[in-house]
């Protein structure tokens, strides 16, 4: 379960940022999470309420907004949606498509008192 340490590095992040801008309170937390991150966004909101007890972002709203998924077909050489990774490229059918959108997880923002 991965999610447990991208959950420990998203207290970590907020940890950095409290102490470089002095807030006391996280009310909000929004992540944007691609579709081809291979991230469960419930289980990571389950290790968040986990990790998260005791520091300042304790019971933070999370908000999670998805990326789409994009690839770069070899095959026809277009950049095509895609919700899987091993999908087959909806322009030609070929396989081998490079992932180059919704790859990734981010703390987009914060909402802080």
């Amino acid at each position: 379960m991965h999610e447990l340490s991208l959950a420990e590095g998203v207290r970590e992040i907020i940890d950095e940022a409290a102490a470089a801008q002095r807030f006391r309170h996280v009310r909000t937390i929004v992540l944007e999470i691609g579709e081809l991150a291979a991230v469960e966004a419930e289980s990571l909101q389950f290790c968040l309420e986990i990790v998260l007890r005791g520091t300042i972002a304790e019971g933070a709203a999370i908000q999670v907004e998805t990326l789409a998924g994009a690839g770069r077909c070899p095959g026809c050489g277009r950049t095509v949606a895609i919700r899987e990774r091993y999908a087959p490229c909806p322009e030609c059918g070929g396989f081998g498509i490079a992932p180059c959108a919704g790859t990734g997880m981010r703390v987009r923002a914060l909402e802080v008192v």
